[in-house]
């Protein structure tokens, strides 16, 4: 070819195209491109649950004035703390307590578009070579597909649909082993529509604890029960074993558009903690694009007198001058400092001469 390669290299991840049929949404696509265009009738979409579709569901008109005024008080329109806003976290801290034996703080909620971000999360996390998990069956099939993309193992064990879609419990022993990193637990049920009791939630528990694995509670029907068993978060056995928490605001306030979830740490004794699972997803949830209003400067370390590399310049900084750069090598530049103009001018400059202040500190003396 006279303008480009008769042979083109780009190739493309084809596990998404086979993760994609796994999902709910990609069933359901897949189902519709098979509608009849020309039946007169109206579609009725039971395939899906998002009631928000149909006029008489709608959320509360509070909910929906909150959000007006947020966006006009232009106090949430900057970049914020990857974990998200701390009014929002401590909220829902407060908020999923109630429920709770022991309180909830801000530091365990970690926000999410949607808990579908917050199973990707999780899951990331957790899929170290060679590990696995435990999902159930029926479940909810993205649990799968993330899991298939990041190639972790999928064990499956049975709900029992003789005993209230209970989990078979000797099933869930025979199949986990020392790579197994934990068991999700989708309650209430999806898609099974189930309500566990307390007595079997505290069996689930007791059986993690004994196996030494993590429990994921899949919990975004929260609260919607309609039946003779109320609802029972994990959490109010984290004393028992770690529980990470995924929840939204999807189902229970009608508003699946707006895309906000939650990871939540349920851990009492701090288990999570000291195996390394916050500080990893905390790192996980810190994986965001920035923005481009910034420049790089070259770091002379030569010239600085107690200073090895670009970390320590900018930790001291923060500490000596409340002024915050990203050191370089967050970004594969070691030795170099990312500064941002993208704030107030009169801002910049003050930020601007306390970082010269703190230079002529730690100058090394001629």
């Amino acid at each position: 070819m006279e303008n480009g390669s008769e042979r083109w290299r780009v190739r493309v991840n084809e596990r998404l195209n086979k993760t994609s049929e796994t999902t709910i949404r990609g069933t359901l696509a897949k189902i519709n491109r098979n509608l009849n265009k020309d039946d007169p009738r109206p579609t009725v979409p039971l395939g899906h649950g998002d009631p928000s579709t149909f006029p008489c569901f709608r959320t509360t008109p509070v909910a929906e004035d909150a959000i007006v005024d947020a966006v006009r008080s232009a106090k949430f329109n900057s970049y914020v703390p990857s974990v998200g806003i701390l009014p929002a976290r401590r909220a829902i801290a407060d908020y999923l307590s109630r429920d709770l034996p022991y309180a909830l703080s801000s530091d365990d909620v970690y926000l999410a578009l949607g808990c579908g971000q917050a199973i990707e999360v999780i899951l990331t996390v957790l899929a170290c070579p060679g590990a696995n998990i435990l999902l159930p069956r029926p479940g909810f099939p993205y649990y799968e597909a993330r899991a298939e993309y990041l190639q972790l193992e999928v064990r499956h064990f049975d709900l029992n649909p003789e005993k209230g879609w209970e989990v078979d419990l000797e099933s869930v022993e025979a199949l986990a082993d020392e790579n197994t990193a934990a068991i999700v637990i989708i309650n209430p049920g999806n898609p099974c529509g189930s309500v566990y009791t307390h007595q079997h939630l505290k069996k689930i528990a007791e059986t993690a604890t004994k196996l030494g694995i993590l429990v994921i509670a899949d919990e975004v029907y929260h609260h919607l029960t309609f039946g003779r068993n109320p609802f029972v978060p994990m959490g109010a056995f984290g004393s028992i074993v770690p529980v990470i928490t995924l929840g939204s605001i999807s189902k229970r306030w009608l508003v699946p558009g707006w895309r906000l979830g939650w990871l939540v740490t349920c851990d009492p004794n701090g288990i999570l903690r000291k195996l390394g699972v916050v500080e990893c997803i905390t790192g996980c949830m810190e994986m965001a694009s920035d923005p481009t209003t910034f420049i790089q400067v070259k770091l002379d370390i030569s010239s600085l007198e107690d200073i090895n590399d670009d970390a320590e310049f900018c930790l001291k900084l923060a500490k000596e001058e409340s002024v915050v750069v990203l050191p370089g090598a967050a970004v594969g530049m070691r030795n170099w400092l990312r500064i941002t103009f993208a704030i107030d001018r009169s801002a910049l400059e003050d930020g601007l001469e306390r970082i010269n202040v703190f230079c002529q500190r730690h100058a090394k003396k001629k």
